[in-house]
């Protein structure tokens, strides 16, 4: 997102790439990118409180991607998408010549095998290429593994079962839009994740709108569905969430209902309004509460996160997920591999 960059920040996307470029190149030229072919990369992700996660970089095929239960193919998307962002990828995508973000994979047939085949993998693997440490203080480590029998175990491994998306749906479908035979991906195993709440902000409420509800001293994330807490600058309120008779397990979703019956029902917005902003779980409740005490939205909408197991059972079943209902932790720390389109 290059107009995400500190220097590109009142700058628009398209405005921005020309600098995404530059910068990418000045990366390269400065020696921080060492080039290799034919590998795999080792992933450990080492939590502040000592928790480890693993995944392996790899290039997955592009037509392995499913989209509906009639559709071949062993890597499962799930989730509805925003078309303007699958745009922004591509554009990105193609004025870098590179990936530069991974599709995070969840490995859900050989899950235990592949998280202990990593974890003694790294083990042997000596002193990672590459150590950095995110805003949260977890430090991320990479190893390249050449061919050899390493590298085919656990290839073999990565690639033995279903694959869900667990973030990068807009990645995935700009590979394929874009018609590269390959995408760059992490897989890692239902171990080494959790589901952390994905909220919403709105930064201008129609007139006349008014919540009623459970009255909270302050409101925070759920903890468990069925409910949502609102937060304005009027107060805030616990919100019971009316369900669908004759809705399935997708449609009775929270973040399914929010849409529904809050955004569309109540607020007259479609999920893609630009005054709904997602917010992912590496921001606390406290943070959005900020935002609107600020003036900068007018409502916090706090969700229940989706379980691992909910997740996994959803997307083998084939049915979909709604938009931006699983913010998945640790996170693919961009950048740290990056694959040369050419």
């Amino acid at each position: 997102m290059p107009h995400r960059a500190p220097d590109n920040v009142d700058r628009s996307f398209t405005d921005s790439l020309p600098d995404a470029v530059s910068r990418l190149q000045a990366a390269k030229d400065a020696g921080h990118y060492t080039a290799a072919d034919d590998v795999v990369v080792l992933y450990r992700i080492t939590s502040p409180d000592g928790a480890r996660a693993y995944g392996l970089w790899c290039m997955v095929a592009t037509d392995q991607i499913s989209t509906s239960a009639d559709e071949p193919g062993a890597v499962i998307r799930n989730e509805d998408v925003f078309i303007e962002k699958v745009r922004e990828r591509v554009a990105l995508a193609e004025a870098t010549q590179h990936l530069l973000s991974p599709v995070l994979l969840l490995q859900t047939a050989h899950g235990e095998a592949l998280h202990a085949a990593i974890a003694q993998a790294v083990t042997h693997a000596g002193s990672p290429a590459v150590t950095d440490i995110d805003p949260a203080g977890r430090s991320h480590e990479i190893w390249a593994v050449g061919a050899g029998t390493t590298r085919d175990r656990l290839l073999a491994l990565a690639g033995g079962g279903e694959l869900v998306v667990a973030d990068g749906n807009h990645r995935s479908l700009a590979a394929q839009t874009a018609g590269y035979p390959r995408f760059l991906a992490v897989v890692t195993t239902p171990e080494s994740v959790a589901i952390q709440p994905y909220n919403r902000l709105v930064s201008e409420l129609p007139g006349g709108v008014s919540f009623g509800g459970t009255a909270l001293d302050a409101a925070e994330v759920p903890a468990s569905g069925g409910r949502v807490h609102l937060y304005t600058r009027d107060g805030a309120w616990s919100v019971e969430l009316p369900r669908d008779a004759d809705g399935g397990v997708i449609d009775n979703l929270d973040h399914a209902l929010v849409e529904r019956r809050l955004f569309a029902e109540t607020l007259g917005l479609d999920p893609g309004d630009k005054r709904i902003t997602y917010v992912g779980g590496d921001y606390p409740a406290s943070w959005l509460r900020d935002e609107v005490d600020a003036g900068r939205a007018e409502l916090a909408v706090l969700i229940a996160p989706v379980t691992v197991d909910d997740f996994v059972a959803v997307n083998l079943a084939r049915q979909k997920m709604p938009r931006k209902s699983t913010w998945f932790t640790p996170k693919a720390r961009a950048g740290l591999v990056v694959a040369q389109l050419s």
